[in-house]
């Protein structure tokens, strides 16, 4: 099955607007959460992804699908976000990150939902925990926050992964395999019993 998505860029490419608004549409929500949970911060997520559309808007013209428009759009955001990284000290993140992250999409445990009836103290037990986790998803190098992100954040394969961050499987499974290992690390004061 061709990508939908592919045929839009390329009618992009040959001046159709709306066919770029509609992947734009499409697409912004998840760009800006995934630069989102890479920068850590809201008021970067939003021009960082002005600046990519814009820069896929420029590529249109030149664009020649090999993949999916997805995992391509991945690549373009990655390097972007490597990019801004580079040209900047390093961030911590402001403790605002995405309410949707949690201990168990970060280090595979048991999730602990917070009931209606929660008490404050576990309220505050989760909050801690958030933190906890955003801390130490920005504490991992680069190239591993980001192989993080789009595999359990964005649900790309291996391949997939290993086509945005321009590297092969193996080198995207020890990616994982060692920001997984350190983000078990560094929240093993976390762990429930």
């Amino acid at each position: 099955l061709a990508d939908p998505d592919n045929q839009l860029m390329l009618r992009a490419g040959s001046g159709d607007t709306g066919a770029f608004r509609l992947l734009m549409e499409k697409h912004q929500a998840p760009v800006m959460r995934m630069i989102y949970r890479y920068t850590g911060m809201h008021h970067e997520a939003e021009d960082l992804a002005q600046d990519i559309f814009l820069k896929i808007y420029r590529a249109a013209r030149s664009y020649a699908p090999r993949a999916q428009f997805k995992t391509w759009l991945y690549k373009v955001v990655a390097n972007h976000c490597f990019n801004f990284h580079r040209g900047r000290k390093k961030h911590k993140y402001d403790g605002t990150l995405d309410p949707t992250l949690s201990a168990a999409d970060v280090a595979d445990q048991s999730s602990q939902g917070a009931g209606q009836d929660a008490s404050a103290e576990q309220r505050l037990q989760q909050e801690e925990l958030k933190a906890a986790v955003q801390n130490a998803l920005a504490g991992l190098p680069d190239r591993q926050r980001m192989a993080v992100i789009l595999f359990r954040f964005e649900g790309l394969s291996y391949g997939e992964i290993a086509r945005a961050l321009g590297c092969s499987v193996s080198a995207v499974e020890s990616l994982i395999f060692r920001a997984m290992s350190s983000l078990k690390e560094r929240l093993k004061p976390y762990k429930t019993p």
